[in-house]
């Protein structure tokens, strides 16, 4: 191919993702200005104190300041986004070290985007309640071990620099649209560099090394071999990727209900772990945390949880862990509910 040839497709390609990002950017901002308008509210309130207090003694539990509980929840109602852009409505002022910071980004990579996410694993054949439990009991052990790792190491005590700083909350509501503008396309450009540098990443084989990693590992936690390469699938691309698959290949019987009740475990405690863990490495979390740390403690939970699905009785597996798919339904002849 010539030297025009190649700009061309170069020139192309460089198109595809600007747009690419732009149309994910806007999908975003459908929910974050809403999210945006109605903190600003909270705010003038003094309703994030409030929260903050009430919030306080769960948020302590993991060495965290009661305000960024809102943070937390914010992102587990909505988005990692979401909770991106309260962070930047609260954060300011804190004074937060990188180890609260990596506290805090952890827990939300292990709980967010919930009712979403959730639906998924419900559709896939779990019990929404039980994965709900999984996800947020989960960010909060995770958030204490990470707690108390950093504070008896003493590491990570400095204070937090984040790639992006939003300015203090501005006093009046026309400064303060203009902040809001700006985070706005703060949060386009990191979209299209996080698209780039996926787009990278596969160019280079470096998604397919993972994968090829990764499925001994989830062999040896006792998951079968035709969930493992799903479930990879959803570790490094996303839970509506894996997710989906594990839905398909649940109704068409060939997976077993433990290896989907392992798989969605391990997909919902640690998924997208390039994407999603370099968002909240722009704002300060360390890699310690939001990537190792996450990913050992997925491994770990879901070792335990392979081990106890198995020595349980089928009775009561199938009552309290599984739902019964419309596949299930029709094979036994019952009506579905």
């Amino acid at each position: 191919m010539s030297f025009t040839g190649n700009f061309s497709q170069f020139k192309k390609s460089l198109v595809e993702l600007f747009f690419a990002a732009l149309h994910a950017s806007g999908e975003l901002f459908k929910i974050i200005v809403p999210i945006s308008i109605v903190t600003r509210f909270l705010q003038q309130w003094g309703i994030v104190d409030q929260l903050g207090v009430l919030l306080g003694p769960v948020m302590e539990l993991v060495g965290l300041p009661g305000q960024l509980g809102l943070v937390w929840a914010t992102a587990m109602v909505t988005s990692i986004y979401g909770g991106m852009v309260v962070f930047a409505s609260v954060a300011p002022g804190l004074e937060l070290t990188v180890a609260q910071v990596t506290v805090l980004g952890s827990m939300i990579l292990v709980a967010h985007g919930l009712p979403v996410e959730l639906r998924i694993a419900q559709k896939a054949g779990t019990r929404f309640r039980v994965m709900a439990v999984i996800r947020i009991g989960g960010a909060l052990l995770l958030g204490w071990i990470l707690h108390l790792t950093y504070q008896l190491s003493g590491t990570l005590q400095q204070a937090n620099h984040a790639l992006w700083n939003p300015e203090l909350v501005a006093p009046n509501w026309s400064a303060w649209a203009i902040a809001e503008l700006r985070n706005m396309v703060m949060i386009f450009i990191i979209i299209l560099a996080l698209m780039t540098f996926l787009r990278v990443l596969k160019l280079l084989g470096i998604s397919d090394l993972m994968t090829r990693l990764l499925e001994p590992v989830l062999t040896v936690l006792g998951m079968g071999r035709e969930a493992a390469p799903i479930t990879i699938i959803g570790m490094t691309l996303g839970l509506s990727y894996g997710g989906g698959l594990i839905i398909q290949e649940a109704q068409s019987g060939h997976l077993s209900p433990r290896d989907i009740f392992s798989s969605v475990a391990l997909m919902g405690l640690c998924h997208s772990i390039f994407e999603d863990t370099l968002l909240l490495m722009v704002l300060g979390a360390h890699i310690s945390g939001a990537l190792w740390g996450r990913l050992l403690f997925s491994l770990l939970v879901v070792f335990l949880l392979a081990r106890l699905v198995k020595v349980l009785p089928p009775s009561i597996f199938d009552r309290y862990l599984m739902r019964r798919t419309k596949t299930d339904l029709s094979a036994t002849g019952v009506g579905c509910c």
